[in-house]
C-alpha cells in the first residue's frame, strides 16, 4: 500500500509541470485572442480611434482586460500584444505577435475596479525598436500622449505629431484617451517563449519574421491587414 502511494504520488508530481505548463499556454491563446477581439471592436467603431491616426502607426501594442487591483498589489504586470508592420521601413503586413508587460506606474483607472483594455498606438520607428529592445518608460524613454477620439480627430494635431506613443483606454464600455506617463512597457520573453516553444527576442519576430502568425493572432493580424493595409504616415506616403 505504502509503495502504491508512494507511485500515485511521484505521477502526480510528475504530472504537475505538465499540467502548469498547459494551463500558461491556454492563458497566453486566450490573451492573444482578447487583444484580437479589443481591436475589432474598438477599430469597428469609428468615434474610437481614428482611422487616419492607425493607418500612420507602425505598430499597435494591446493589452486586454487589465484589473485596478494588480497594479495596487505587488506592483503585478498588464498583460497583452504588440504588432508591428514588417520591413525595414514598416511598410508590409502587420507582423506576428510579441507578447508585451505593462507595469502599473502612474496608471489611472478612470473606473474603480473593473478590467480595463489600454490600446497603444506606436507612431514612429524610434518608439517601436525602443519598446521591442528594452523596458521603456512612457514619458521618459519614450513621448506618450493621451490620443484624440472621434472621426473628425486629426492625426497632424500637435499632440499626435510630438508623441511617440498615443494611448487609450476602454473601461465599462467608455472610451477615451488616457496619459499612461509613468508606466512601464516591456517585452514579455517568458510569455514569448511559451506562444513560440523556443527563445526568441521580440525584434526576432517583430522584423526577423523569424516565426509564422500563431493560430490565436490570425484574427488579430488578418484584421490589421484588411482595416489598415498601408502605412500612411509621411516617410512612406511620399
Amino acid at each position: 500500500m505504502k509503495q502504491l502511494c508512494a507511485l500515485g504520488l511521484g505521477l502526480l508530481m510528475l504530472g504537475l509541470p505538465v499540467t502548469s505548463s498547459a494551463r500558461d499556454d491556454e492563458k497566453e491563446a486566450d490573451r492573444i485572442q482578447n487583444a484580437g477581439r479589443v481591436v475589432k471592436e474598438i477599430m469597428d467603431i469609428p468615434d474610437d480611434i481614428p482611422q487616419d491616426l492607425i493607418d500612420k502607426a507602425e505598430c499597435i501594442i494591446v493589452f486586454p482586460s487589465v484589473l485596478k487591483a494588480a497594479f495596487v498589489i505587488g506592483g503585478s504586470y498588464g498583460r497583452g500584444v504588440m504588432t508591428c508592420r514588417s520591413g525595414e521601413h514598416f511598410s508590409g503586413p502587420w507582423s506576428a505577435p510579441t507578447m508585451m508587460a505593462l507595469e502599473g506606474g502612474s496608471v489611472g483607472f478612470q473606473i474603480g475596479g473593473e478590467a480595463t483594455d489600454f490600446v497603444l498606438l506606436v507612431m514612429n520607428g524610434r518608439g517601436a525598436h525602443s519598446i521591442l529592445h528594452s523596458k521603456v518608460k512612457l514619458g521618459g524613454d519614450a513621448s506618450v500622449a493621451a490620443g484624440p477620439v472621434g472621426r473628425s480627430a486629426s492625426a497632424e494635431s500637435d499632440v499626435t505629431l510630438r508623441a511617440e506613443v498615443l494611448s487609450y483606454s476602454r473601461a465599462r464600455g467608455a472610451f477615451i484617451g488616457v496619459s499612461l506617463e509613468g508606466s512601464s512597457v516591456r517585452p514579455d520573453n517568458d510569455a514569448n517563449e511559451r506562444v513560440y516553444g523556443h527563445k526568441l527576442s521580440a525584434e526576432d519576430i517583430v522584423f526577423k519574421g523569424e516565426v509564422h502568425v500563431p493560430a490565436p493572432a490570425q484574427p488579430l493580424v488578418s484584421y490589421l491587414d484588411r482595416k489598415s493595409p498601408k502605412n500612411l504616415s509621411a516617410k512612406n506616403h511620399d
